[in-house]
């Protein structure tokens, strides 16, 4: 299980110009999810990336402009091993009941992105 402490990594605190109510309430709802994600999976997993101000994300190496992380509806899991990946991939209708979307894995070594917000696309797993 994900917290709010894990989820900001000090962000909150250290960017707090940065924060809107709209940013805090995303990022409940996609903790919330989240949470829900691990206890389907069974593992417990960290927080790689959470919020990350605007500030911030334009100094992360291959960060999308518009990234789902600047408005709190996105999160980057550890996933070293890729069975979280493996486990979203084969369980899409349980991410759909969930409301997540998952970046597809062949883009995202060694972590698992999801989000709350679903892509232009419209799948359920996209390529960035």
């Amino acid at each position: 299980m994900i917290t709010r402490d894990d989820y900001f990594m000090g962000r909150d605190i250290t960017h707090k110009s940065e924060m809107t109510p709209e940013i805090s309430s995303n990022a409940g709802r996609t903790i919330e999810r989240v949470n829900k994600l691990l206890a389907f999976f069974g593992e417990s997993r960290k927080v790689t990336s959470g919020w990350r101000p605007p500030s911030l994300n334009a100094k992360v190496p291959g960060a999308a402009k518009r990234s789902n992380h600047m408005i709190g509806a996105a999160c980057d899991l550890e996933d070293e091993d890729g069975d979280l990946d493996e486990w979203c991939m084969d369980n899409l209708n349980v991410l759909e009941m969930i409301g997540l979307w998952l970046e597809h894995p062949a883009s995202t070594k060694n972590w698992t992105h999801i989000q709350i917000f679903g892509p232009r696309s419209g799948k359920r797993v996209f390529y960035p």
